[in-house]
């Protein structure tokens, strides 16, 4: 089984999928390998990267939080954080952290608070603005958090403690952005049940990655792959370190294993 993160990873700057990449993957399953990719975008935004990739593959989609099926384009698997849970962790993270813009994230709509700033990922969406009363009042698959100037690595500093046990509390390619899922909900857990299904060995998993929300999944693949342009913390664990998303490097990797 072959698993690699999207943006950061494959994706390049501007925003495409090289074609050398996309053949690299089309390698994958003519060789007989499950292709997944193993993204924190939501499923709204997979309707090109399926087109990209021709179809093929399956999605683990909001990191974790939904199984998206790239043949059919249809979500086929939902894990939420309880609506009692979201109140809980937006009470939690106003209290910490002043002027934090709080979004709540589904399949295919993005709800937020007056102090929620968008940004690229909420492209083609239009935002509905709500009062908590209806923002939290049903379960989300993710929890979305921005602040107007602090750091992702700052935000999640405060963030961790005071979610712990909460929430599944990371962050990935946001600007100023912090994210989490439901507890047990992760990139790895759920690679780890879909691997299970499919009667695939831990250890023949491999793993592309390039930010924090990675990390679990990289720890857990047989073999896990960092990207030169990952955050440090990716480049302090995996087991290799290869060409960055602007260079092929996931593309160079597979080209060798599967040529």
């Amino acid at each position: 089984m072959v698993a690699t993160d999207l943006d950061g990873t494959v994706v390049r700057s501007d925003g495409t999928i090289s074609s050398r990449t996309v053949a690299a993957f089309a390698k994958v399953e003519q060789a007989g390998a499950e292709f997944v990719a193993v993204t924190g975008r939501p499923p709204r935004l997979m309707d090109e990267v399926a087109e990209a990739f021709g179809n093929r593959g399956i999605a683990i989609c909001s990191n974790g939080a939904y199984l998206y099926d790239m043949h059919t384009r249809q979500v086929v698997a939902e894990y939420t954080i309880t609506a009692a849970d979201l109140v809980d962790a937006v009470g939690k993270l106003r209290a910490a952290i002043p002027d934090i813009g709080i979004a709540v994230e589904h399949a295919t709509s993005l709800a937020a608070d007056a102090l929620y700033e968008p940004w690229d990922w909420d492209r083609g969406v239009t935002i509905e603005r709500l009062e908590d009363a209806a923002l939290l009042s049903r379960p989300g698959p993710k929890l979305l958090a921005r602040h107007p100037a602090m750091s992702n690595d700052e935000l999640l500093t405060i963030a961790a403690p005071i979610l712990a046990g909460l929430v599944n509390v990371y962050h990935s390619n946001g600007l100023r952005l912090i994210e989490a899922t439901a507890l047990g909900v992760s990139k790895a857990a759920a690679l780890a049940d879909l691997a299970l299904h499919k009667g695939i060995d831990q250890a023949d998993v491999i793993a592309f990655g390039d930010m924090p929300n990675d990390l679990p999944m990289l720890e857990w693949a047989g073999t896990a792959y960092g990207v030169a342009n990952a955050h440090p913390d990716v480049l302090a664990i995996v087991d290799h370190v290869i060409g960055g998303n602007e260079d092929d490097g996931v593309a160079e990797v597979l080209e060798a294993l599967y040529s």
